[in-house]
């Protein structure tokens, strides 16, 4: 095989095999903007734009509040909330959020989920406030899902929920412990996860991938110069 072809089809390997890596350390992550104080996994968040990824705990103060922006949906945070960022959902665990999505992005709060009812464009509210959760369907029909059972809210409805005595234990006393790890006056307390390790691995192996290729392009070209001058 001529150099030249060789270029080539190492061109065309990489241009498949590298966009579908870095998609994939995509995966699980959005942009965060906050105006105001904010912490993810217990440090400040800069007003500036950065990363949130899937298991990340985010925390607003009671002057500021967050958005989390992804392809389909944005996520509102509103003041003096905890929320978890789940990737395709969010758990609250105190505050509350407007979820306006495409991609079925859904709230859980304790027993208390909430969903759109399609693939249709769907805007809602969904509030805790000490084990009351308020679900407000803003534009396009959700599905509630409790203890009790599941009912859909039509476009304009709201509703309410009390969250299982159980389960508002579990979240008071998980509230108490969380309270007791932070870090700083009002930050969130750290979450463990495997989505930076998973984005470091696969970003490594993109790495490995390019750096193989380089060295081939470089042995050929270095063989192709030291080679006698055919007669």
């Amino acid at each position: 095989m001529g150099e030249s072809a060789f270029r080539r089809l190492v061109c065309c390997v990489l241009a498949i095999s590298l966009p579908a890596v870095m998609f994939g350390a995509d995966i699980g992550a959005a942009m965060l903007y906050t105006n105001g104080t904010a912490w993810v996994n217990g440090a400040h968040v800069p007003r500036a734009s950065s990363s949130i990824f899937s298991g990340d705990l985010l925390q607003t103060r009671s002057d500021s509040v967050a958005n989390i922006n992804s392809p389909g949906s944005t996520i509102t945070v509103f003041s003096d909330s905890l929320v978890q960022f789940e990737g395709s959902s969010l758990r609250i665990d105190h505050g509350g959020v407007t979820v306006a999505t495409s991609k079925g992005v859904g709230t859980t709060v304790g027993d208390v989920r909430v969903l759109p009812s399609s693939a249709a464009w769907t805007e809602f509210n969904v509030i805790d406030h000490d084990g009351t959760v308020r679900i407000a369907a803003r534009k396009g029909d959700v599905t509630v899902s409790d203890s009790t059972g599941t009912v859909t809210l039509a476009q304009g409805q709201e509703t309410t929920r009390e969250q299982s005595s159980d389960q508002a234990d579990k979240d008071q006393s998980d509230k108490s412990k969380k309270k007791t790890k932070k870090r700083a006056p009002g930050a969130a307390p750290a979450a463990t996860g495997g989505a930076l390790n998973s984005t470091l691995a696969i970003g490594l192996g993109a790495g490995a991938i390019a750096g193989v290729t380089a060295w081939v392009l470089i042995k050929n070209s270095n063989d192709e110069a030291v080679s006698p001058t055919k007669p």
